[in-house]
């Protein structure tokens, strides 16, 4: 049984957190009409904006708008001082883990991870082995899925190192909450998301190869049938980049260089939003025709870097993930700050026959799997889907793990009875650079607004909300 879940307006009851005063008192004034009309023209102000995303899979893989609740999540100053510390640790640790995959291994001499995880991992790229990057910096932008459980505790849900989607609509909620709820921001100081396309951009050119020049930096999209075209044309507009697919860029002597008008232009840093298999023709899939023939030959002669670098899902492997206290410890010999959620190794006899006993009570989900998709939430499944589901762990136990059912936090939530708790994670993006630590205060919220549904991925139905930082 699910225990019971912490509001982070209302506590486990004992009234409204300090935090949410100023919110809750304007709640409590505004009529329902203002709400719903104020979500009616959100609404219509992402679609004529065109913030949308298409869902694969779907016989009509028509485009979809995200739903956007109108009532922020607040989270205390204090309290995302320490989260930020904690994720800073986690991507540090994660940066450490990836060179060292790449490199000695020191972490599967040393008996921490098990070798296999590493080389049999989808993501592993042995092209990468030995290869020193800028700063050595591998996971240029993180974003990393954070739950909360009561007022003190936060756990990782999971670590996104390869291309972490969503930050633009960090930064579209909180304009159309500008626009739409102006009298809310007078009341208390919100610390701003605006930098956050100047901060990505500082972090591209410090990986730079070529010192001492204004290095160019393009964003690489597979094209506008992608699920996330939105965004890449969004930060490149909001980067002031140029947004670039495979063949608008070429490669000559091991440098690669972009068509334009007045003759090739040498290109210095790749924010890739393509996966890996389709990079370049020649190193990987070759019939792909999204990549850049040749581009590995120029990443490995160390002229041109990739954000974020090839190889990075080995990191974001759910089977790793469970290592993570650990691999904290290993490489920086500190205490994690932020906590794991409990994982069970299906991989491993003695989980596996536990899991097996108590699929009621725990989500399971694959190794390599995102976006809501081939997890089973056992207390929501009737027995001849858990019956299905036991049938592939016993296949392919290796392919699975295993975690309880927590309870996520809640928070008021504008749905079609009013307002209502509705459960939340929180997507920080941390952004590493050959000179500092960047972490633009909030990231997305997303919201599960199916009443009692754990599951927020948008691909599932969630919806998304602004996230204040209060000023201490």
């Amino acid at each position: 049984m699910t225990p019971r879940a912490f509001d982070e307006m209302g506590g486990f009851g004992e009234g409204c957190r300090p935090c949410y005063a100023a919110l809750k008192r304007w709640l409590d004034e505004a009529p329902a009409e203002l709400l719903d009309q104020r979500r009616k023209e959100a609404e219509l102000l992402f679609r004529r904006i065109g913030i949308t995303f298409a869902v694969y899979g779907e016989q009509a893989a028509q485009e979809r708008l995200i739903p956007f609740d109108i009532i922020p999540r607040v989270i205390a100053g204090n309290e995302w001082r320490k989260l930020s510390h904690g994720l800073e640790q986690r991507v540090k640790a994660l940066n450490a883990l990836l060179k060292d995959v790449y490199g000695h291994r020191e972490i599967v001499r040393a008996g921490v991870v098990p070798e296999e995880l590493i080389l049999c991992n989808p993501y592993f790229r042995p092209e990468m082995a030995q290869l020193r990057l800028a700063g050595d910096i591998y996971v240029a932008i993180a974003g990393i899925d954070v739950v909360r459980v009561d007022a003190d505790t936060f756990y990782v849900l999971e670590d996104n190192a390869r291309t972490p989607s969503g930050v633009s609509y960090m930064l579209e909620n909180r304009e159309a909450m500008i626009r739409l709820f102006p009298e809310l921001f007078s009341r208390q100081s919100i610390a701003p998301v605006d930098g956050y396309p100047d901060e990505l951009l500082a972090t591209l050119h410090s990986i730079a190869p070529r010192r001492g020049e204004e290095s160019c930096v393009v964003l690489l999209t597979p094209g506008p049938y992608n699920s996330a075209y939105y965004e890449h044309s969004f930060l490149a507009d909001k980067l002031g980049v140029e947004l670039v697919e495979g063949r608008d860029l070429f490669v000559r002597d091991e440098t690669v260089f972009m068509r334009t008008t007045q003759g090739p232009k040498r290109v210095d840093v790749i924010y890739s939003r393509i996966d890996d298999d389709f990079l370049d023709p020649l190193a990987f899939r070759p019939d792909s025709v999204l990549g850049v023939p040749g581009l590995m030959l120029a990443y490995r002669a160390g002229n041109v870097s990739l954000a974020n670098a090839v190889g990075t899902g080995v990191a974001d492997d759910k089977a790793i993930y469970s290592y993570m206290p650990e691999i904290v410890r290993f490489y920086l010999g500190e205490e994690p700050i932020l906590q794991n959620v409990p994982t069970w190794r299906c991989r491993e006899p003695e989980a596996l026959a536990y899991v097996l006993d108590h699929l009621g009570d725990l989500v399971v989900k694959e190794v390599n799997g995102s976006g809501g998709y081939g997890m089973l939430v056992g207390p929501a499944a009737d027995a001849a889907t858990r019956r299905l589901f036991a049938e592939k762990l016993k296949r392919r136990p290796d392919n699975f793990i295993a975690q309880p059912t927590l309870a996520l936090s809640t928070c008021p939530t504008f749905v079609g009875s009013g307002i209502a708790p509705r459960h939340v994670d929180l997507r920080p993006f941390v952004l590493t650079g050959a000179d500092k630590v960047r972490i633009v205060p909030g990231g997305l919220t997303r919201v599960a607004l199916v009443e009692g549904s754990l599951v927020v991925n948008s691909s599932q139905g969630g919806g998304t909300k602004d996230t204040w930082i209060l000023g201490e």
